[in-house]
């Protein structure tokens, strides 16, 4: 359990880094992502036990990374429409999220997301969280705790939308882990491509 607590702790510390707005200006915002999916994917190597095992690829895991990827992002699609309507502030912070990648070389981003920063949070997250806590707690106290943090990280933006999308994406990726019996192959290929997606070539806001 010591190892689970210390990694969401270096987790946490390095989402603030990365998203408070007293650190935020510190360094480029994608630079400091990649260092720190890079942190999280080598506490996963370190501290994880069986973590080869978590990844049995095959044809129907494909499938279900693409299309859960495509279902996620019409989520997101509605949700934007919706919150815009809704609410005034929406719009703006969702333009904030936006304003990350302005002055960044897209197509680099892009790679980043994609074989990077969306499969080290699926395997920290999912693949290393979420089944060490399912292992002591049982998955329903595991999904819901590891949703809980991993969108608590999200708070120092301070962005309302930004904290809801963490906490969507952190429930809908936590019930896939749950009922694609803990396959890791379809979940990063889910959190990659939706990333590459949403943030690149098909942008909401």
């Amino acid at each position: 359990m010591n190892k689970i607590l210390i990694s969401i702790l270096i987790a946490a510390v390095l989402w603030f880094m990365m998203f408070s707005p007293w650190t935020a200006g510190m360094f480029n915002f994608w630079f400091a992502m990649s260092i720190s999916a890079s942190v999280l994917w080598l506490l996963s190597i370190f501290f994880g036990k069986n973590f080869k095992q978590q990844f049995n690829f095959s044809s129907r895991e494909v499938a279900i990374g693409l299309v859960s990827a495509v279902a996620l992002y019409g989520v997101f699609y509605l949700g934007n429409y919706l919150s815009t309507a809704w609410f005034d502030f929406a719009k703006p912070q969702i333009g904030n999220i936006y304003s990350m990648k302005d002055g960044n070389n897209l197509y680099l981003v892009g790679v980043l997301l994609l074989i990077l920063i969306g499969p080290a949070e699926e395997i920290f997250w999912r693949g290393y969280v979420q089944r060490a806590l399912g292992n002591k707690y049982g998955d329903w106290s595991a999904f819901i705790l590891t949703t809980l943090v991993y969108t608590l990280v999200h708070v120092w933006s301070f962005n309302f939308m930004l904290i809801m999308a963490a906490m969507v994406c952190g429930a809908f990726w936590g019930l896939m882990f749950m009922y694609n019996k803990k396959n890791l192959v379809a979940l990063v290929i889910s959190h990659a491509v939706w990333d590459l997606s949403v943030f690149i070539l098909f942008p909401i806001g």
